[in-house]
């Protein structure tokens, strides 16, 4: 019986040397590609077949290993799922502005805090506030990191030890379990629920209000809607009777949008100047849904009570960094031109885009992907429905067009799964969704047609029977 050659392999050394080892040095330096030879010839040594590999071979293995090392986690991906502010998928882009101003604040120190005219320490909200006073009509505004720490913070500085009312309606939870009950809990606030789930009254908040009261809370259901025999008390009312009672009322929008979304066709939206002119005393928002910048949560409201807001010491922990600031002037500066906003604005745009187009765009694709694909796979062009996404407008969609991709003939239940995997699979991963049986691709968020027709080189289908 013959037994396998020995693995003799080329001196560490001697792998370096070589030009694919040369190569590897001059990208990721000498110490992680020895690291990573050593890797690769343990490996080899590991194996019960025998080798005879060159060391150009084995350099060009560890050169795999390095680049596969040095991708990184946070990755660009091609969003096809329909869901234009995708949560899991990073939410709203950004305008080109908004991006050179990033890259600007990014290169160079900057008057984050400091005060250029007076030589003096400067306060960062500063270079946003005086917009989001202009665009909102607000008296003042103060800025931290998402509208989850907006509701913290305005809780913690009002309510703490005292008593939150809000409709037992309005008790939302959003994505990964978040609930509304457990932030005024972490705020130390007190949470008293009013009404029932379906039906509230003026009375009922009227009733609550005592010693104990902190404030009066709406929050915007933006993420759902109850329908049927429901009754809800309208803000200037609750505005009306917090002022009788010299309590503040807070509006938590969550999503927020600056602009009526009516203008494109879209159902109306309250806007933040609704929410103030309804009597709000703060409102609430986020910086990364309608409005489409940077993960922001704004409060905008009462000076004296944005005043306490940027005392509170939690101020500092949720604050935003010179980045995310740039981000946000940029964008915020784009809605003074409401006639291009559509133009500039990502998240506009795509909300925005027409049927037509994206059908025209779904039939110059569909030859490609169907020869991609092979004879195993029937790829139609569709008519489907996009969503906004991230809790904002529930019940809306966009009427959109896209691909469906589906086995041709009988196939295996994983089929699809398992082409959806291969799609995820190409160099800038394509994330589609199924539905009935077929990988549908959504094209409403697609505008560059020329990169995902790149992927499709790299795509690795199989028959209807599975993947190869």
């Amino acid at each position: 019986m013959n037994r396998p050659e020995r693995f003799r392999p080329p001196s560490v050394d001697e792998i370096l040397r070589s030009g694919e080892g040369a190569l590897a040095i001059a990208r990721h330096g000498r110490s992680e590609t020895t690291q990573a030879v050593r890797q690769v010839l343990e490996r080899m040594r590991q194996s019960e077949t025998s080798h005879s590999a060159s060391a150009e071979t084995i350099a060009r293995m560890a050169l795999d290993v390095l680049e596969e090392r040095g991708r990184p986690s946070q990755r660009p991906v091609i969003n096809l799922t329909g869901t234009v502010l995708h949560t899991n998928l990073g939410r709203a882009l950004l305008a080109e502005e908004a991006i050179e101003a990033v890259v600007t604040a990014m290169r160079a120190p900057t008057n984050l805090e400091y005060e250029i005219e007076a030589g003096q320490r400067g306060e960062r909200d500063a270079h946003v506030r005086g917009l989001i006073r202009e665009l909102t009509g607000a008296e003042d505004a103060v800025l931290v990191n998402n509208n989850a720490s907006a509701v913290l913070l305005v809780l913690n500085t009002l309510a703490r030890d005292r008593e939150a009312i809000v409709s037992r309606g309005e008790l939302i939870e959003i994505g990964g379990a978040f609930r509304m009950p457990d932030i005024m809990g972490r705020a130390g606030a007190i949470l008293r629920e009013v009404g029932t789930t379906n039906r509230t009254h003026l009375k009922d908040y009227a009733e609550a209000i005592g010693p104990e009261t902190g404030l009066l809370l709406k929050v915007h259901t933006s993420n759902y809607v109850v329908q049927g025999f429901t009754a809800e008390v309208e803000p200037a009312e609750l505005a009306k009777l917090a002022r009788t009672h010299d309590l503040p009322f807070v509006d938590d929008l969550g999503s927020g949008t600056l602009i009526d979304l009516a203008r494109w066709g879209l159902r109306h939206e309250k806007t933040v100047q609704d929410a103030l002119k309804g009597g709000a005393d703060l409102v609430t928002f986020s910086g990364d849904k309608l409005l489409g910048g940077p993960q922001a949560g704004i409060v905008a409201g009462r000076k004296d009570l944005i005043a306490r807001l940027a005392r509170n010491p939690l101020k500092r922990a949720l604050r935003l960094d010179k980045l995310r600031l740039a981000a946000l002037e940029a964008t915020l500066r784009l809605y003074r031109d409401p006639d291009r906003l559509a133009e500039r604005l990502p998240t506009l745009r795509l909300f925005t885009r027409k049927a037509a187009e994206l059908r025209a765009l779904a039939e110059r694709l569909r030859p490609q992907v169907a020869a991609a694909l092979g004879a195993g796979w029937e790829v139609e062009t569709i008519d489907c429905a996009s969503q906004i996404g991230s809790g904002a407008l529930p019940l809306e969609t966009l009427p959109s067009a896209g691909l469906a991709i589906a086995p041709a003939g009988k196939a295996s239940g994983g089929a699809v799964e398992a082409l959806a995997a291969a799609f995820r699979a190409v160099p800038v991963p394509v994330i589609g969704r199924i539905a009935q049986g077929a990988l549908v691709l959504d094209l409403r968020c697609l505008e560059d047609e020329a990169l995902f027709a790149a992927q499709l080189a790299a795509l690795t289908p199989g028959g209807g029977d599975g993947l190869a």
